[in-house]
């Protein structure tokens, strides 16, 4: 039996240049012609701001694509793994490599190294560049398409639900105990009927209830309006529900993502989502040493078969209902029906080992 690895330094070398110039290869093209269709569909929303031109088209596309480089990479490793195959199995190449003793692992092995690359590479693209594309992309598509306001770490246009009570602040600035609300107002609700209106300049955190100040309450069943210098309000509601109250998984990096778990937590808010999207963040671009695997069923068993079309037709099927599996998973993990780890890890995890078994058994 043999054990090595990799069979020789030039084949490892020829298989993984193969693999890589393919998948990079599809990639490119795939994210060309979604770009092209997504900006035909939204480039009426950009322009219809007024100001707006060819510069602001250009700058859609440069946030758009990380978005679209992240989200196809591994239908690209896929595809460019059966394609790498395929071409193997015609050139007689795979036969030939059998036929020297090599194992169908050894025959893998380069692609399973290059695709270990492309998972590194993804991880850092994500990190670096695709969660900043996300939330500038969100800001500026929130704003209608124009200025986007400066991020001084002011969370705008807040609205938080207390019981029946509704409160909400223009802004909401600071961490912890020194978060400061602008603009606030309090729907105060009893039974759904609206009973009164409280407005306020300011409030800050103070002895587990808002401090406001510059205050009027309007009374709505008498219709009376009673200025107030300070009043104490939303009694329970802690700042975190001001300043997390929108945090999005994909619009963070792994670091920040967790400090956002953290304080979550640390306030007895519920994270299960948020934990999947943080090892999803990790899982994710690990897809990519899958595709490879998934995709060998189009490698191998065809001069027994000779039915090439078939096999990389299943291969395809398999990659394809690894993502489908993926986001069940992470969707269920959102909900909170899954926990966390299960959402991110069991995915990859149920299709190695799916992969290993169909390429033990047909071919080891």
């Amino acid at each position: 039996m043999n054990l090595q690895f990799f069979a020789s330094r030039t084949m490892t070398w020829y298989m993984a240049k193969k693999f890589l110039l393919t998948s990079f290869g599809v990639l490119a093209a795939l994210v060309l012609v979604l770009q092209t269709l997504d900006l035909l569909g939204e480039s009426g929303n950009i322009l219809a701001y007024p100001g707006n031109g060819e510069p602001q088209l250009w700058q859609y596309v440069s946030l758009r694509v990380p978005q679209l480089i992240a989200r196809f990479l591994p239908f690209a490793v896929l595809l460019g793994a059966l394609i790498t195959f395929v071409t193997l199995n015609q050139n007689s190449e795979i036969i030939a490599m059998k036929s020297a003793g090599i194992s169908a692992h050894q025959i893998l092995a380069p692609l399973i190294l290059a695709s270990m690359g492309i998972a590194i590479l993804s991880f850092s693209f994500n990190e670096r560049i695709v969660a900043r594309a996300n939330a500038t992309l969100t800001a500026w598509d929130a704003a209608d398409y124009g200025p986007i306001p400066v991020d001084r770490g002011i969370v705008s246009n807040v609205w938080v639900r207390s019981g029946d009570d509704l409160i909400h602040a223009t802004q909401a600035s600071g961490r912890g105990a020194g978060v400061r609300l602008t603009d606030i107002t309090v729907y105060d609700r009893i039974g759904g009927t609206l009973e009164t209106i409280i407005t306020g300049k300011s409030a800050t955190y103070d002895r587990g209830g808002w401090l406001m100040k510059d205050v009027r309450r309007f009374d709505v069943t008498r219709g009376v309006a009673e200025p107030l210098p300070s009043l104490t309000v939303a009694r329970g509601v802690t700042p975190d529900r001001f300043t997390l109250a929108n945090v999005d998984a994909d619009e963070r990096n792994f670091a920040d993502l967790r400090v956002a778990i953290a304080d979550l937590q640390a306030a007895g808010r519920p994270t299960e989502s948020l934990e999947a999207g943080l090892w999803h963040k990790v899982s994710g671009p690990l897809s990519s040493v899958l595709m490879p695997l998934l995709a060998a069923v189009a490698a191998f068993g065809l001069a027994r078969s000779g039915q090439l079309f078939l096999r990389a037709v299943i291969g395809m099927a398999l990659g394809f209902a690894y993502f489908v599996a993926d986001n069940f998973a992470l969707a269920m993990g959102n909900i909170g029906a899954y926990p966390p780890l299960l959402a991110a890890w069991g995915p990859p995890i149920l299709f190695f080992l799916i992969g290993e078994t169909v390429l033990i058994r047909t071919e080891e």
